[in-house]
């Protein structure tokens, strides 16, 4: 997940019940050069582990390099093999390298033979059982020590559309011999034990779920009063907001966590969503704080556990669709911005150089 597994919000899951967490996932070549990015993108703790730093890729050189520079702060390096995004595609990383499994198979053997953690992948399914088969095999030959298989195919990206393949998952885990995590149609944790019981996977992991509920790990969940309901989304909300503040999370990120977590109030409470949209300057967790002290007071006053939206279905989604995409857009800016610094930087490197002295470029 970009920008929304960071160190604040991983201590909120572990609070509620999480066992293990990843960070968000790390451009790599960035990574490597930009001591900037990864003072943002990369904090941790004393506490904040189990935890396996994940790394977008297609250079094994290039992900050696960045794996090197977290190996110290993790329990593992991940490779993230399951991204379908369109920057994924234009990147030429996360599920689009399933096009190049030779290429996948040199980064997985070369960072699990340079590395002194383990090397894990997170992986898609492909439309034939085989060969996805064959692909977690390779990956376990090549030395991966771990693989966690989201049961959908590249070209399913929303966990809300169609149902994960927990079939596939449990072919891949009766497969290989290296321990599997399963992923996909987790939403609670009565979920999570039936999809261990099914796929006999060691472990369960959840992405868009645990956004919206935090605490869906948590035993709490199993009993009437304890389920996500009411208020529990802005109660986790304060709690996340004071960790953010303990750990000093980027405004960006703290936004996106937000909007899950009270999303589902947010269409009734449609002027907070304003705010949060239209931040003015100088908006802080402390704005961020009072929004959610609003909600849960209006929350408590309705008396209802859900929300009656004052706009349509229909003006919902078409709202929601044009906030992922300028997100998306978003993200593929900071990126390419990202990189044309660091080619600038390494054009004035090389600028820098005397015309008398020989080069040798690898």
């Amino acid at each position: 997940m970009v920008d929304q597994s960071e160190l604040a919000f991983r201590i909120l899951c572990r609070r509620h019940g999480a066992t293990a967490a990843y960070t968000p996932m790390l451009h790599s070549r960035i990574f490597m050069e930009d001591p900037g990015y990864r003072e943002e993108h990369f904090t941790t703790c004393e506490g904040d582990r189990p935890l396996l730093v994940q790394f977008c890729a297609n250079d094994p050189a290039t992900l050696l390099a960045a794996a090197k520079l977290a190996q110290s702060r993790a329990d593992a390096i991940d490779l993230n093999l399951g991204c379908p995004q369109r920057i994924a595609r234009r990147g030429r990383y996360g599920a689009f390298l399933m096009d190049d499994l030779p290429l996948v198979e040199r980064i997985v053997r070369t960072c699990a033979e340079g590395l002194d953690v383990p090397v894990t992948c997170k992986i898609r399914v492909f439309p034939e059982l085989q060969k996805t088969i064959a692909y977690a095999q390779m990956l376990e030959r090549a030395g991966a020590s771990l693989i966690a298989v989201h049961g959908r195919l590249r070209e399913q990206k929303k966990s809300k559309g169609a149902d994960a393949n927990w079939d596939v998952i449990k072919a891949v885990r009766e497969a290989v011999s290296v321990p599997v995590l399963a992923n996909g149609n987790i939403r609670t944790l009565h979920d999570v034990h039936q999809c261990m019981e099914y796929t006999g996977c060691v472990g369960v992991m959840s992405a868009e779920s645990l956004l919206e509920d935090p605490a869906l790990f948590s035993p709490a969940r199993l009993t009437p009063e304890g389920q996500f309901r009411g208020t529990a989304g802005a109660q986790l909300l304060l709690e996340y907001l004071d960790l953010a503040e303990e750990h000093p999370t980027p405004m960006r990120m703290v936004t996106g966590h937000a909007f899950k977590m009270l999303g589902h109030w947010l269409p009734e409470f449609t002027d907070l969503r304003d705010l949060m949209n239209k931040q003015a300057p100088g908006f802080s967790i402390q704005h961020m704080r009072s929004i959610a002290l609003e909600a849960k007071e209006r929350i408590e006053a309705s008396g209802r556990d859900f929300a009656i939206p004052k706009l349509s279905e229909r003006a919902l989604a078409r709202m929601e669709a044009e906030a992922a995409r300028a997100a998306a857009m978003e993200e593929q800016s900071k990126e390419e911005r990202l990189l044309q610094k660091l080619q600038a930087m390494r054009a004035a490197r090389q600028s820098a150089v005397p015309e008398s002295q020989t080069v040798l470029v690898a």
